[in-house]
């Protein structure tokens, strides 16, 4: 059995192939695992879907023919050829599967290194799975693995010390930006965690907002935790005219900002496109500057040299989290065997002790000592062979060993 992760993000993907390659619903999300997991290669499936990453994790019989399976499911899906997501995307399997998630929990893998969301939208992927029967024991022990790892790094480093956020990020390109940031009228689109992060950061800069959103309600949830006022979704379109800041997150599969709802206005507008696939498309709009997620790299870059001793402690963490996550894979693999090889000595001590008593060698008010002697002996002997068949993966010979004795025992049971 094998780990196996395919990834696409802001690394190895342009932006228009991150928004066709996107899972914006629950029901899409059901479509392509349970395609997926019909395959009899493919045990065992996450599928991580934000802003800037689309990734599988998985547990396989065959990494060939679950990557085939994985890339053929998406090409169809997406209209983009084998080829062309075979060139793209990062694949990992077995140790580097495992580093890789744990570097992306611990937000080394983001755009914005150590931001916060990933944890909360890996928990999401996580329970989606598990819930739904896609996944199970192995993935779900990769994952414990994962986050406590995550937190670990977050307790021991200071990576997390100023959270940061796309969110984060955008409010700040728009402060360079904007001369008159603090004068600002800005209006957030979405009721998600990016649209209450943007709400957060904008208020807390002194920057009045208003939120719409489809469902007022959720909308409402905003702007009561961070101010503002709530709009009727049904003003999308004159309220996009009225405010010179916009943030927009929704989780629609198609622009919901056009031509047809852009007026010309007589000041400038600042529109940042926080959502994948994009929430704006359009042709002709004077004056409004727009910028969408991987125009935040140069920020985001910054932010990666800030952080550099930071990264450096938490992959000194990650690499003794993987060795630590495969040493505890190797022991679940031998301790069942030693076990074996212990019932094995019984089953011949029981044996032993019946022949000499049942052949009159030892009389038979003997036979509670014969056969605790026969048993401390094999116990003793079998005791140091135990130590260095545990104490073997110190020396890389462990998967020698356990198929030798996995052969050995399996012989006996035929």
């Amino acid at each position: 059995m094998h780990y196996l992760t395919i990834s696409f993000t802001h690394k190895n993907s342009t932006l228009e192939i991150r928004e066709r390659l996107a899972f914006s619903h629950n029901d899409e999300k059901h479509h392509c695992l349970s395609g997926l997991i019909a395959h009899d290669d493919l045990q065992e499936i996450i599928l991580l879907s934000t802003c800037n990453r689309m990734e599988i994790f998985c547990y396989t019989l065959d990494v060939a023919k679950a990557t085939n399976a994985i890339f053929t499911h998406l090409s169809h899906r997406a209209q983009i050829s084998v080829e062309e997501l075979e060139g793209r995307a990062d694949i990992f399997d077995n140790q580097s599967a495992i580093h890789h998630l744990f570097a992306v929990t611990a937000s080394l893998d983001s755009l914005v290194i150590g931001e916060t969301q990933i944890v909360g939208q890996l928990r999401d992927a996580y329970r989606f799975s598990l819930e739904n029967k896609y996944c199970a024991k192995e993935l779900s022990r990769a994952m414990k693995h994962a986050f406590d790892c995550a937190s670990e790094i977050r307790s021991v480093t200071d990576i997390s010390s100023k959270p940061v956020s796309i969110a984060s990020v955008a409010v700040q390109k728009a402060k360079d930006v904007m001369a008159n940031f603090q004068e600002a009228k800005a209006l957030i689109i979405g009721s998600g965690e990016m649209s209450l992060l943007c709400a957060k950061y904008l208020t807390s800069k002194g920057v009045d907002i208003a939120v719409i959103n489809r469902t007022r309600s959720k909308a409402q949830l905003i702007v009561d935790e961070c101010g503002g006022k709530v709009l009727d979704y049904a003003n999308l379109s004159s309220a996009v005219n009225e405010y010179n800041l916009l943030f927009t997150a929704t989780s629609s599969p198609l622009p919901i900002i056009e031509d047809n709802i852009i007026n010309p206005c007589d000041f400038d507008r600042y529109w940042f496109d926080l959502a994948i696939p994009r929430d704006i498309e359009f042709e002709h709009g004077e004056r409004i500057h727009l910028y969408q997620i991987d125009d935040l790299k140069s920020i985001a870059t910054t932010n990666v040299a800030q952080r550099e001793e930071e990264a450096k402690a938490s992959y000194s963490i990650i690499g003794r989290y993987t060795k630590h996550y495969f040493d505890s894979l190797v022991s679940l693999g031998v301790e069942p065997l030693i076990k074996a090889m212990y019932q094995s000595a019984q089953v011949a001590a029981d044996a032993e002790t019946a022949r000499v008593l049942e052949a009159g060698y030892i009389p038979n008010e003997y036979k509670k000592e014969i056969q605790k002697l026969s048993e401390q002996t094999l116990k003793r002997f079998l005791h140091d062979i135990s130590l260095k068949i545990r104490h073997s993966n110190e020396d890389g010979k462990t998967d020698e060993m356990v198929a030798m004795l996995d052969y050995i025992f399996n012989e006996e049971g035929k």
